[in-house]
């Protein structure tokens, strides 16, 4: 999840296609939604109904897949996969307005590719509906926070230590499965796509406007907060004044 055009990378994003940085998109997407989805089946089929066990399994296959898929994708399109990181992009000006909307849409094509993917690796029907409801305030809060900190991670790191942003994103999407009541969705594209599957991680049609709701408030408010925040000098952080 690099920024356009960041200094930092070798080559920059411009210097490939918009082909290519859609089909990153929409690959990495599938990817991430396979190591999900696909880590959630294997986990509940192992855990022999320990919720706890299946939820760690596919904690620890999400963070490192992000780790490797960021840094695979990261060069060629900035590896969002994720609508609300490209919303973030664009309203800092650092993502043209249409090529948005071209990467939310190479997204959510991608996030409904890695759902099939993963049944078809584990026998499941192709097409399914998620009966699993997570509905409530606390659940849509959780999702305003848990995409908060995904930004304010990602913006962090980018402005700082952006070699640091693949890890950075992973071990945070990591602890977030655990501290968030929600499981950190954090992606409005993951959110969609996860309707469509009805294993240990889906969730139903009915809760995911909510979901998402969540997590573009979350995108925004970090957004705005980190743009005051960051504001100033590039490089490590200045020293105190004496």
């Amino acid at each position: 999840m690099t920024a356009p055009g960041d200094a930092s990378l070798e080559p920059p994003l411009e210097a490939f296609s918009v082909g290519r940085r859609l089909t990153a998109e929409a690959l990495g997407t599938a990817l991430l939604l396979a190591i999900v989805i696909g880590s959630g089946i294997m986990g509940e089929r192992l855990a022999g109904g320990n919720q706890a066990i299946a939820l760690l399994g596919n904690t620890l296959a999400t963070g490192a897949g992000l780790v490797v898929l960021i840094t695979i994708f990261g060069p060629i399109s900035g590896a969002h996969f994720n609508p609300a990181v490209t919303l973030a992009f664009a309203l800092r000006r650092e993502l043209p307005a249409r090529l948005a909307l071209a990467y939310v849409a190479a997204q959510l094509t991608g996030a409904m590719l890695g759902v099939f993917a993963a049944h078809a690796m584990f026998a499941e029907p192709i097409l399914q509906v998620s009966a699993k409801f997570r509905d409530g305030p606390a659940q849509a809060w959780s999702e305003f926070v848990a995409t908060f900190g995904l930004l304010a991670t990602i913006l962090g790191t980018l402005r700082f230590r952006p070699q640091a942003t693949p890890m950075a994103v992973g071990l945070y999407i990591t602890a977030a499965y655990w501290f968030t009541a929600s499981t950190s969705f954090a992606n409005p594209a993951v959110t969609l796509a996860r309707s469509f599957s009805d294993t240990f991680a889906g969730i139903a049609p009915a809760s995911a406007p909510a979901f998402i709701a969540g997590q573009i408030l979350g995108a925004l408010a970090a957004v705005a907060a980190f743009g005051w925040l960051l504001r100033g000098p590039r490089g490590p952080a200045a020293s105190p004044p004496t």
